[in-house]
């Protein structure tokens, strides 16, 4: 029974009926309570004291935030019981009453005046039945202006009030929480308050961006694991581009992507313009796809899994020898955990040097916590260790997808360069997804860097064209690609102006690093 059939018995406040609340309250531990505080009806601040302020409501995102909360709430197999505050200034709509059913909602009411009107007011526009109350607070000069709180004392709910006081229950802030932690440990503590029997409150102005003089932060990652809704957008990653939002899948080419209505309404939702895929056609191709999918021409380096020995032949003789003289140089390779010990080994890696392949190296300065973080926390990843002795000479870091295998890193220690560790790895790779039945191997694109392509070739990787469609959702996704704004700078130049400025940008891009490691002495 959840916390409104308890209170269905009757109206009185007394001791014994909030003891008899608490205790319940406590037991129910696997209930997910949330207390919502519609304080501001838009996602913008601007608009919502415009609208509190002036009762003007603009546009069509009145009390968006909320819909695409009571969404999550409606979508999500916990057992969630949300309780929704509302000012006079934020009463639902139909949509949203729509979505705010019975059975996971309570319409109630946030008081900022006078609570009988306000009351009134919230019953007659949501023909519900209100038995809770909060009172909406005003403790800044700003906010008391906007709300035409004169008094800085908080309105007088007298004893007899219908409604029952929904602040002698044991609340705690969710977005206060987001604020200043990772995902990962807001997911932890809020799953600890659960238990406890508290409750969880949010603001949902605070559902995508982080508050300045309040501390409050974004809280909709944390809130979709705890409600483990929303799995399709785990992967995605949005970028800000000039004026204009852009998200791609960061599993697009271990999985087939191919977004559905209700997907890039989502995406949508979270101020996505533009979302971008790639169609995986060497394995699965895309039939019919919508006119207003836009395409551009893309690589990948991939190299066809038949058997270990059938590489072998397809190899020149350059990599042939070169592989045995790894073996010859007592290199050693083979599949390792990730642990700790092998998080060391990669930390010496990346800080050996500042400059790999003629530029500056993104991971040199980082911290042995860092890596020990990203190693052990790696998902859906196999890594394989080349080892001289006792010491990680070289490593690969595998994503392993529906039938591929991607590179993410291979790196090696530059003090053994003679001993061929990238070309051991190579082979032990090769060796492991024929044994696994990946069908392919994927390293990288073809295009961005001379030397490196040449390797890539001669371990039989082969530039395979795909197509990327490009789908600008927004006016502003459509204006950005009718600009070509939405491609990188490297991807708009033609390849034969590329290859003579690769020198040019490697050179720009050491002396940027040396300058840096010297301000930093």
């Amino acid at each position: 029974m959840d916390l409104g059939n308890l209170l269905k018995f009757g109206e009185s406040k007394d001791t014994i009926q909030e003891q008899v609340l608490s205790s319940r309250m406590q037991r129910e531990k696997a209930l997910v309570r949330l207390r919502i505080d519609v304080d501001y009806p838009y996602p913008s601040r601007i608009k919502s004291f415009i609208c509190t302020a002036l009762s003007i409501k603009t546009g069509k995102d009145y009390l968006k935030n909320s819909k695409i909360l009571s969404r999550m709430i409606n979508e999500s197999k916990e057992n969630v019981k949300a309780f929704w505050f509302f000012t006079p200034k934020t009463i639902p709509d139909n949509e949203l009453l729509t979505l705010l059913n019975d059975s996971k909602h309570e319409v109630a009411l946030h008081i900022v005046n006078d609570h009988e009107r306000e009351l009134e007011q919230l019953e007659k526009a949501t023909r519900r039945k209100i038995r809770f109350y909060t009172i909406h607070g005003t403790a800044r000069l700003f906010t008391r202006i906007l709300w035409k709180r004169w008094k800085t004392k908080s309105p007088h709910i007298p004893k007899d009030f219908l409604l029952q006081s929904f602040h002698q229950f044991p609340t705690y802030g969710l977005d206060r929480l987001c604020y200043a932690r990772s995902t990962e440990q807001v997911v932890k503590r809020a799953e600890s308050i659960i238990k406890d029997g508290r409750v969880l409150e949010i603001h949902p102005i605070w559902l995508f961006q982080r508050g300045k003089i309040n501390r409050r932060g974004p809280f909709y990652e944390g809130l979709r694991r705890i409600l483990r809704v929303d799995k399709e957008l785990e992967t995605i990653v949005i970028r800000k581009k000039l004026f204009f939002k852009v998200a791609n899948n960061t599993q697009e080419y271990a999985r087939d992507v191919i977004p559905t209505d209700d997907f890039i309404e989502k995406l949508e939702e979270k101020g996505v313009d533009i979302f971008t895929f790639i169609e995986r056609k060497w394995c699965n191709t895309i039939s019919n796809p919508p006119r207003f999918w836009l395409k551009t021409e893309d690589n990948i380096a991939l190299l066809r899994v038949t058997t270990y020995n059938e590489w072998w032949k397809n190899v020149g003789k350059k990599t042939r020898n070169m592989v045995r003289k790894g073996q010859k140089s007592g290199i050693k390779t083979e599949v390792v955990e990730p642990n700790e010990k092998l998080a060391e080994g990669i930390w010496k890696i990346y800080n050996e040097t500042p400059i790999r392949q003629d530029r500056a190296f993104p991971h040199y300065g980082a911290s042995l916590q860092q890596v020990k973080k990203s190693v052990i926390s790696a998902k859906n990843c196999t890594f394989i260790g080349a080892f001289l002795q006792d010491e990680l000479a070289g490593f690969i870091q595998l994503v392993l997808g529906d039938k591929i295998a991607i590179i993410s890193q291979i790196l090696s220690l530059k003090k053994h360069s003679d001993k061929a560790v990238n070309n051991s790895l190579i082979a032990e790779v090769v060796e492991l997804s024929g044994a696994k039945h990946f069908e392919w191997i994927m390293y990288g694109r073809m295009g961005n860097h001379p030397s490196l392509d040449k390797f890539k070739q001669n371990n039989d990787f082969f530039r395979f064209p795909i197509t990327r469609y490009i789908v600008p959702m927004t006016k502003k996704g459509r204006i950005a690609v009718k600009m070509g704004l939405h491609r990188e700078a490297k991807d708009a130049l033609p390849q034969p102006l590329k290859y003579p400025l690769i020198p040019l940008y490697n050179w720009i891009n050491r002396n940027k690093m040396r300058i840096k490691l010297y301000l930093s002495q």
